[in-house]
């Protein structure tokens, strides 16, 4: 029960590095693509939809390589993130996926929410190459979790 708590980011998002692969859908308001960075910014109301998870944010900004969309560098969901897979929702400030080391960083206020229970934390990293979890707490603060016994 509390393992597929923790292991909801690596599952949902096991897939993530295919974002340059897969197709994913993001819609927002308005599209500023910066050629000279290499960067595309997307701001107001971005939803995006890949097959194993979408996202909310209020602005995603995604940086990618000379192989252009299928050679992404970074994507990172900014100000109140929320990803949604079939039965779990973790919530955030800030979201950064970096495909390279295969790590995904949510900060800010982390929650984690499925039908077995709760974990807040300040701070998740999960290694999706080794399919890690790690709950990360200020240094005043602790993480915490709330489940359901069977």
């Amino acid at each position: 029960m509390m393992l597929r708590l923790f292991a909801f980011l690596p599952l949902a998002l096991a897939a993530a590095p295919a974002f340059a692969q897969q197709r994913v859908n993001i819609t927002a308001d308005l599209l500023t693509l910066d050629e000279a960075t290499n960067t595309a910014v997307f701001t107001g109301n971005v939803v995006v939809v890949h097959p194993t998870v979408t996202v909310w944010a209020p602005k995603v900004e995604v940086t990618y390589g000379a192989g252009g969309t299928t050679d992404i560098k970074t994507f990172e969901a900014t100000d109140d993130v929320r990803l949604q897979t079939i039965d779990q929702t973790a919530t955030g400030r800030r979201a950064i996926f970096t495909p390279g080391d295969q790590l995904l960083h949510l900060t800010g206020n982390v929650v984690v929410v499925n039908d077995d229970g709760t974990v807040n934390a300040d701070e998740l990293v999960v290694n999706l190459e080794a399919n890690v979890s790690t709950f990360i707490s200020s240094q005043k603060g602790r993480v915490t979790g709330i489940f359901t016994s069977q």
